[in-house]
């Protein structure tokens, strides 16, 4: 049994230390990241169950992508594949308000995802399946696995929640519209930027999704569901790096309704989340606790002790 299951490419990832041109760096953090394992180490840490399952080469990269995982309480199901490397993504920042993330995950492990490597009876205990369009987008077999997972989740009546997470280096616009107007028919829970719901269609709410999550950034954020529309106020914090905010919104969304949360709360919880996330650097590692949400509260001095 586990609470939320997800799946897709989990990297190894190089930080760069120095501002500037990629090209000048010298010095580089080791980590990983990945959308969907960012998504379940979040959850992991408010309080609920997270399975994680992906591929990873038979190298220390992937190693290390199990063993990080792990250590964070994330169930973790890796399938090892001798004959492909673990995918890399390097991150540099070109100017102090300009993130450079390239990605060198084509023939890697994590693209030969199948449906071989899910497990239908976990899928169809867990409470939630939480997918996002970037698998579909690595390779004909990630998509078929994308297909079977939703269709056993709903065949089960797992809720099944989806993140745009629109990478324009993996498909175009086009393809990755076409692909969306159909899967958005089959899930329970959409989340997206302003952006990337426009990849869908002027009323993305219209098309399937109970829950219509939009994320505005800065600005806050919104859920169209049941006929309403709820708002919430974004966290004001000093931005270090951006990149995984949009997973730990999702993250905090998807723990609240594990929970039982009202949809104020789960919006709260989602922007204080994506908010924590954007303060250091690293894509998952600053993750709120259940104890670290009361830090962003008007009544919070800034001093812990």
């Amino acid at each position: 049994m586990t609470d939320l299951i997800t799946f897709g490419e989990t990297m190894a990832l190089f930080s760069a230390r120095r501002t500037g041109p990629m090209r000048f760096a010298r010095d580089f953090e080791l980590g990983i990241g990945g959308a969907e394992s960012n998504v379940a180490i979040g959850v992991t840490r408010l309080g609920a169950t997270a399975t994680w399952v992906g591929r990873v080469g038979d190298d220390e990269f992937g190693t290390l992508v199990a063993a990080t995982l792990r250590g964070e309480g994330v169930r973790t199901h890796a399938v090892v594949d001798p004959s492909a490397p673990t995918g890399l993504m390097i991150k540099g920042r070109r100017t102090a308000d300009m993130i450079d993330v390239r990605y060198y995950r084509r023939d890697s492990a994590g693209s030969r995802l199948s449906p071989a490597d899910l497990d239908p009876e976990l899928i169809r205990s867990a409470r939630v399946l939480h997918v996002s369009a970037i698998t579909p987008a690595l390779s004909a077999t990630a998509r078929d696995a994308v297909r079977h997972a939703i269709e056993e989740a709903r065949a089960a009546g797992v809720t099944v929640s989806l993140d745009v997470n629109y990478r324009r280096a993996l498909w175009s616009p086009q393809e990755a519209g076409a692909w969306l107007r159909e899967a958005v028919r089959e899930v329970d829970v959409l989340f997206a930027t302003e952006a990337e719901a426009a990849l869908i269609g002027d009323r993305p709410q219209d098309l399937g999704p109970a829950h219509v999550v939009l994320k505005f950034g800065a600005r806050g954020a919104a859920e169209h569901a049941g006929g309403r529309v709820r708002h919430a106020e974004p966290y004001r914090v000093t931005e270090v790096d951006p990149v995984g905010a949009g997973d730990a919104f999702a993250a905090g969304w998807l723990a609240e309704w594990l929970a039982g949360a009202d949809p104020e709360q789960r919006l709260r919880t989602a922007c204080a989340a994506g908010a924590f996330a954007v303060t250091s650097q690293g894509d998952w590692e600053s993750l709120p606790t259940r104890s670290d949400l009361e830090l962003l509260e008007p009544a919070a001095d800034g001093v812990r002790r």
